[in-house]
């Protein structure tokens, strides 16, 4: 159920951590801009902590643009067949269409901030 269409200030510490469908390993997020957490309509605003091996499955969107930026630790990230390392200050762009999956091959937790828009593929 989607909240109301109004402008929001909201502590990071006051949404839980989920893991979403197709997430595996430890691999959370934390729905900050969502219509489900403030009503927005067209962005999703996440930052999501990977453990180390966790993953998001390889998958694709048919409308929406994606940006990831690294925070910390260090991964994998796979866009079509190739297979970048990922670490601070990194910052993905992946267009609609694009295959891709996030993976932490690091020693550490993986932390990235990802905005997605329109929130949902058409």
């Amino acid at each position: 159920m989607s909240k109301p269409y109004e402008a929001s200030i909201r502590n990071i510490a006051e949404e839980p951590w989920q893991q979403f469908p197709d997430h595996f390993g430890g691999a959370l997020s934390k729905a900050l801009v969502h219509p489900d957490t403030v009503g927005s309509r067209q962005l999703d605003y996440r930052i999501s902590t990977y453990a180390p091996m966790a993953y998001v499955a390889k998958h694709q969107h048919k409308v929406q643009e994606q940006v990831y930026h690294v925070l910390e630790g260090e991964g994998l990230m796979e866009i079509g067949d190739e297979k970048r390392v990922v670490r601070q200050h990194d910052v993905v762009f992946l267009p609609p269409g694009v295959p891709h999956s996030i993976q932490n091959s690091g020693l550490g937790n993986l932390t990235f901030i990802v905005v997605t828009t329109p929130v949902k593929d058409a």
